[in-house]
């Protein structure tokens, strides 16, 4: 996806997660299954987006994202959540389950 398609996304999508990550990144390479599964199961309307921070230096610096892997939550629109490499999964599905039941329902 390029960035203007990643913006319609934000803005039209209930959901949005952006993950940015990289081909050399072990941290990023162990973290990305659990969000996937994490975010099918308890956030089965957020759409995931996977962003090579390498390869789309634009979309990274549009978004201000200067390490990986970082993991940007957007509800309604807005930037709800901002985590980056020493993250918990747990914490972030906590964050954003209320806002999202909310969002849902």
């Amino acid at each position: 996806m390029n960035l203007e398609e990643i913006k319609y996304a934000i803005e039209n999508e209930d959901g949005i997660l952006l993950y940015f990550w990289g081909d050399n990144c072990a941290v990023c390479d162990a973290l990305k299954p659990k969000i996937v599964n994490s975010f099918k199961d308890n956030f089965p309307k957020i759409k995931q987006i996977f962003i090579d921070a390498k390869n789309n230096q634009d979309i990274a610096a549009h978004f201000s994202v200067f390490s990986i892997p970082t993991t940007i939550v957007f509800l309604a629109g807005k930037e709800f959540a901002r985590e980056g490499r020493a993250m918990s999964i747990n914490a972030l599905v906590e964050k954003i389950k209320r806002p999202y039941e909310i969002m849902t329902n």
